[in-house]
């Protein structure tokens, strides 16, 4: 067996080195089969969310969401997943109107169980949460009854992406579509408990919440269990590191131990049957996190440029940004990983500079995403949580990143360009 067949990240499950932490599997398959329920995953980036849906899903509808995305958005990604084309059209005034046609045979298929027709077409008007009873646009019921018409599993994946005014009109939907009997899994980052039901109360008793967190000791079994497949018996100091700088994140020991073990100790596969391979190099661990960083440091300078950029363009604003960058930067690990409060990052920033005022400070925090995001509406790596008012680190890959790299990030040089101009510390 080679080793890249055990460690590593991959779109697929890797068997060798998967273990059902908590019993989330059998959990998360209870409630599916109950089909009583929406369910929302919530973890940090690379935790094992998606490996969890594959698991227990079979053929899934999969909505992967971008920052600019609208829940129209959703249903148009769904539908297309579905065989079946959404087209919309803004008017004069303002309305969508739209047109819902078969693309495929399994589409047509769905849209004749559900209508008896092969197109459907209606009119949308933006801003109204309430339509007629007919097969348009604006008709959830009918987008439902398409959905359960599948017998697939309709699932949101990076939710946290969309807007907290898209993920507050979306919640909403959860509700009419679960008295449509229409089940859906939603899939983020935030750090909140039952952030959708502070979205919307009536979700109450409609929606189950799993988080998806690692200790330690699991991320160890994860190790073992995959060096066990191959023949390798790591001494405590060698998982005791590696699972350290894992940073309580499942792909991110996936990551290392690929690179640990093929790159750096060079073993490729298996040990021959009967024998076991000692792994004792503490240094093999350190080489592996060096280069794993080094690997990274394109990502985050990217992030960085694009994260100064952005804040170069908020004229009035600029010091803030500036100021709160550092202060979130220069965070320790555990504050990023359970969550950075405003106050705190406001206690720090205004030390620092006195006109930087808390209430302007949340405001510049909310819109922390559109300032990181490439041109696809992807990477975010910071996300700010306006229910606890918290920022919290999305992918931990930083953490690592911040340890074993040398780095010099932006925010201090738009400090000493702001210089003493008061116009940039205004809300």
């Amino acid at each position: 067996m080679k080793t890249h067949q055990v460690f590593g990240i991959t779109p697929h499950v890797s068997e060798h080195s998967y273990i059902d932490r908590g019993s989330l599997d059998r959990e998360f398959q209870k409630l599916i089969d109950r089909q009583q329920t929406h369910i929302a995953i919530r973890g940090a980036s690379k935790v094992g969310k998606s490996w969890l849906r594959q698991r227990v899903l079979n053929d899934p509808i999969v909505v992967q969401c971008r920052l600019s995305y609208t829940t129209l958005d959703i249903y148009r990604d769904a539908l297309a997943r579905l065989d079946i084309c959404l087209e919309i059209e803004k008017t004069e005034t303002s309305a969508l109107k739209g047109k819902i046609a078969a693309v495929g045979e399994a589409g047509f298929k769905l849209i004749a169980k559900a209508t008896g027709s092969v197109e459907v077409a209606g009119e949308y008007q933006a801003g109204v949460k309430e339509h007629a009873v007919g097969k348009d646009l604006g008709d959830l019921e009918f987008i439902a009854s398409l959905i359960r018409a599948s017998k697939r599993t309709l699932v949101i994946e990076d939710f946290h992406y969309l807007s907290t005014e898209e993920q507050r009109r979306f919640a909403f939907d959860l509700k009419t579509l679960w008295d449509y009997h229409t089940f859906v899994v939603v899939i983020g980052v935030w750090i909140s408990e039952n952030m959708l039901i502070t979205l919307n109360p009536d979700l109450a008793d409609r929606i189950e919440e799993i988080p998806v967190t690692w200790q330690r000791a699991e991320l160890k079994e994860v190790l073992l269990k995959g060096c066990g497949a191959l023949g390798l018996q790591p001494s405590s100091q060698v998982a005791d590191e590696l699972t350290e700088i894992a940073y309580e994140s499942a792909g991110l020991l996936q990551k290392l131990a690929l690179r640990m073990i093929d790159d750096e100790l060079g073993i490729s596969e298996s040990a021959p049957t009967g024998t076991a391979i000692q792994i004792n190099d503490i240094g093999a661990v350190h080489s592996a996190a060096m280069h794993v960083a080094e690997q990274l440091n394109q990502l985050y300078q990217a992030f960085a440029r694009r994260v100064s950029d952005g804040i170069r363009t908020r004229k009035n604003s600029t010091g803030i940004y500036a100021h709160a960058m550092a202060a979130v930067m220069s965070a320790t690990d555990q504050q990023l990983s359970e969550g950075l409060s405003a106050k705190v990052i406001h206690g720090v920033a205004n030390a620092r500079q006195p006109r930087v005022q808390l209430g302007n400070l949340k405001t510049i925090l909310a819109r922390f995403p559109e300032l990181q995001v490439d041109s696809d509406g992807r990477g975010l790596v910071l996300a700010y949580d306006p229910q606890d008012e918290k920022v919290n680190v999305v992918d931990k890959q930083l953490l690592l990143y911040r340890r074993f790299a040398t780095i010099k990030w932006p925010w201090e040089d738009l400090i000493t360009e702001c210089g003493n101009d008061e116009s940039v510390y205004e809300g």
